[in-house]
C-alpha cells in the first residue's frame, strides 16, 4: 500500500505520528500547499531514519494536482486530510489517478432556497454520493467519513445493529468533552479544538435529522438542546442539534427509525458563533478590503490559535460515540452508549498530538490496515457502517504492536 495524505495540518500530522509506528504501507507522501509544514510534519515522524515518508506540496482544490502527485508516487491509496470544501479536488484527483480514496468529511451541502429550516437542499455528500456507480464500475473504493465522527461512530452503528440490538429506535450520535485551554498566564481561552473553518460549517448550517418514513429534514441550529451524561469523568454536558454526515450515512446501511447528531458545543461557544453570524464573520466568499480580496471566514480562521499547536496549553478529555436506543437481542428494552475517550496529556506524551486531533486520525489508519489486509474491501462510495465493525474495533482496542491499544467502551444508560 502507497499511501497519499493530502493535508498536515492538526489531523493529517497526526495520521503520520500514529502511522509511522505500523508497518501495514510501502511509502507515506504527506504533501500540502504550504510544502514547510508537510516537511515538518515527516521530519518530526522520520527522525529516526524512516525512509516510508516523503513531503510534497500539493493543491487539495485542483484534481490535476493532486492526480499527478499520486501517479508520480504510485499511489493506491489517498486519505483526505483538508478542510470540506476541498473533498471533490482530492476525491475526484483520486480517482483520475487510478486509486482508492478516504476522507473524514464529505462534500458540502447547501440549504434549501426556500425552506431551509425544514427541508433539505443539496445533502452533505450528495455531490460524491452521485458518483457511486463511476466508482464501482471502475472497482475504486472511495471509503467516505471514516474520521471519529463520522467514522467510528459510524462503525459503533453497524456493532450495535449486529450484535446489541434487534431493533433499533434512534441512533443518535453524542459528542463532548472537558477539554480547557489557557494562555501563557493560565486564564482560559476561546480556542477550538478542531478546524474553525469546519466548526462554522457544520454548526451554523441547517442540522438535518432522519426519521423513518419521512426521510431527511432540517431545523434551526442549536435545536432540541439535551444534557448527556458522558463518561470517565467528563460528566454532563448540554449537546445540540448540529450538521453532520452520520446522518446521512447511517440511514443508507443501517435500519433504525431515527438518526440524529448532537454536539455538546456549551453556552459560550454558541454565543461565539451566533456573534460571527451575526457579524457575517461565517461567510465564505471574499470581500473587498483596502484592495484586497479576503474570505471573513478565512480572517476568523487566522486570527484563532492553530488547533495543531494548542495542545500543550489543553487539559481534559474529549469523547465521541453513539447512544443507542430500542430492543436488545434479548427482547428487552435497551439504551447503550458505545463511546471512545481520549484523554490529552496521554496523546500530547505519546503522541505529541492533541486528544482531538488524534482521535479523528487514528480511525483512517486503522481503515487502512484493514484495507491493506484486505479484512475490508469493496467497491463504490461507501460509508464505515458498510463493513464489518468487529475487525475495525478488535485492531482499535487490541493491545500493541498487534493492536493500537486505544479503548473503547460500552455504558447502559
Amino acid at each position: 500500500m502507497r499511501i497519499l495524505v493530502v493535508g498536515s495540518g492538526g489531523v493529517g500530522d497526526a495520521v503520520a505520528r500514529i502511522a509511522a509506528r505500523r508497518s501495514f504501507f510501502e511509502v507515506m507522501v504527506v504533501a500540502d500547499y504550504d510544502l514547510a509544514r508537510a516537511e515538518a510534519t515527516v521530519a518530526a515522524v522520520a527522525g529516526g531514519g524512516d525512509g516510508r515518508f516523503v513531503a510534497a506540496r500539493v493543491d487539495a482544490s485542483d484534481p490535476a494536482s493532486v492526480a499527478a502527485l499520486a501517479r508520480e508516487h504510485g499511489i493506491t491509496h489517498v486519505l483526505n486530510a483538508v478542510d470540506p470544501r476541498f473533498v471533490m479536488g482530492v476525491f475526484e484527483g483520486a480517482f483520475a489517478a487510478g486509486a482508492d480514496y478516504l476522507d473524514m468529511a464529505m462534500s458540502l451541502s447547501r440549504p434549501h432556497p426556500d425552506n431551509p429550516y425544514g427541508e433539505v437542499g443539496v445533502k452533505l455528500g450528495d455531490e460524491q454520493f452521485a458518483q457511486a456507480a463511476r466508482w464501482e464500475e471502475a472497482g475504486r473504493l472511495a471509503l467516505v467519513g471514516i474520521g471519529v465522527e463520522p467514522g467510528l461512530s459510524d462503525v459503533f452503528a453497524r456493532y450495535a445493529a449486529d450484535h446489541l440490538f434487534s431493533e433499533i429506535d434512534e441512533l443518535g450520535t453524542r459528542d463532548g468533552a472537558n477539554l480547557v485551554v489557557r494562555d501563557e498566564d493560565g486564564e482560559e481561552i476561546f480556542a477550538p479544538s478542531f478546524s474553525i473553518w469546519t466548526t462554522i460549517e457544520e454548526c451554523l448550517n441547517p442540522p438535518v435529522i432522519w426519521e423513518s418514513g419521512r426521510d431527511w429534514y432540517t431545523t434551526p441550529p442549536f435545536s432540541e438542546p439535551e444534557v448527556f451524561d458522558f463518561p470517565e469523568g467528563i460528566g454532563p454536558v448540554e449537546c445540540v442539534n448540529v450538521e453532520h454526515e452520520e446522518v446521512l450515512l447511517m440511514p443508507r446501511w443501517v435500519d433504525a427509525k431515527r438518526v440524529t447528531f448532537k454536539y455538546g458545543l456549551g453556552d459560550e461557544f454558541i454565543g461565539v458563533l451566533k456573534t460571527l453570524h451575526a457579524l457575517g464573520l461565517d461567510k465564505t466568499a471574499p470581500v473587498r478590503v483596502k484592495g484586497v480580496e479576503v474570505s471573513p471566514r478565512d480572517v476568523v480562521a487566522a486570527v484563532l490559535p492553530d488547533p495543531a499547536t494548542i495542545g500543550p496549553r489543553m487539559t481534559g478529555k474529549t469523547c465521541a460515540g453513539l447512544y443507542v436506543t430500542g430492543t436488545g437481542v434479548d427482547g428487552q428494552p435497551r439504551r447503550t452508549y458505545l463511546y471512545h475517550v481520549v484523554d490529552n496529556e496521554w496523546s500530547m506524551a505519546n503522541y505529541g498530538a492533541q486528544c482531538v486531533v488524534w482521535q479523528t486520525a487514528i480511525n483512517p489508519v486503522v481503515a487502512l490496515e484493514l484495507l491493506a489486509g484486505g479484512a475490508w474491501s469493496g467497491a463504490g462510495v461507501r460509508g464505515p457502517e458498510s463493513f464489518d465493525a468487529v475487525p475495525f474495533l478488535d485492531l482499535l482496542a487490541g493491545p500493541a504492536p498487534l493492536g493500537y491499544a486505544s479503548a473503547w467502551g460500552i455504558e447502559e444508560k
